[in-house]
This record gives C-alpha cells, sequence and structure tokens, in this order.
C-alpha cells in the first residue's frame, strides 16, 4: 500500500510530508472461506487497508510507532487474526543523500 503521510521527527517531514509503503501480512484461519468462497467468511483485505489507511493519516514522530497502531488496529478489528506484521516504509528519506528507504517492521 501507498500513502503520503506527515510522519518523522524532523519539522519540515511533518509539514511537507512525504511518501509511505505499508506491508501487511496476517495469519488467519481460512478454511471456511476457502469451501465457501464467500467474503463474510474471511478478512477482506479492503478492510483491513481501511484500517492501514486510518492510522497512516495520523501523524507520528516514528516509524514504530505507527506500524505497532497499525498491527494493533488490524489485530483489535479482526479477532479471527491470530498474528500480523507491519512494516512501513518511508520512501527517499530527507538524510543528505540518496536512499531509496528506511523501514521499520513489527510482529504482533
Amino acid at each position: 500500500m501507498r500513502f503520503y503521510a506527515h510522519h518523522g521527527c524532523f519539522e519540515q517531514e511533518r509539514t511537507i510530508g512525504t511518501h509511505f509503503r505499508v506491508d501487511v501480512v496476517f495469519e488467519t484461519d481460512t478454511s471456511k472461506a476457502e469451501v465457501s468462497d464467500n467474503i463474510e467468511d474471511t478478512v477482506s483485505y479492503l478492510d483491513v487497508y481501511q484500517v492501514v489507511k486510518r492510522e497512516m493519516e495520523i501523524p507520528s514522530n516514528l516509524l514504530e510507532h505507527v506500524a505497532r497502531r497499525i498491527g494493533e488496529g488490524i489485530r483489535c478489528g479482526f479477532p479471527t487474526v491470530t498474528a500480523v506484521s507491519v512494516k512501513v516504509s518511508k520512501l527517499n528519506p530527507p538524510l543528505g543523500g540518496q536512499m531509496e528507504s528506511v523501514s521499520v517492521e513489527v510482529a504482533l
């Protein structure tokens, strides 16, 4: 998932914003959906996206904080999720040199 957001410790990052990528991997029992072919029997990735989008709209100083909030939002919002890993990457961070991204990954 890609977002434009205002996370960072520096005033400029929080004012101007930058691009982020969020990768989410979660575990859930899909056996019922495998047979029924019904979205109601699984975790909709559209619903997961909405959780990520909501959390990305809230400015934070640290990527660790954003990733933790996303993971907790998924775990709380979808009781069948037994584990979740969230990786938040800041694209082209302002570090004074060429760098594609910096990332933080948390597992809950």
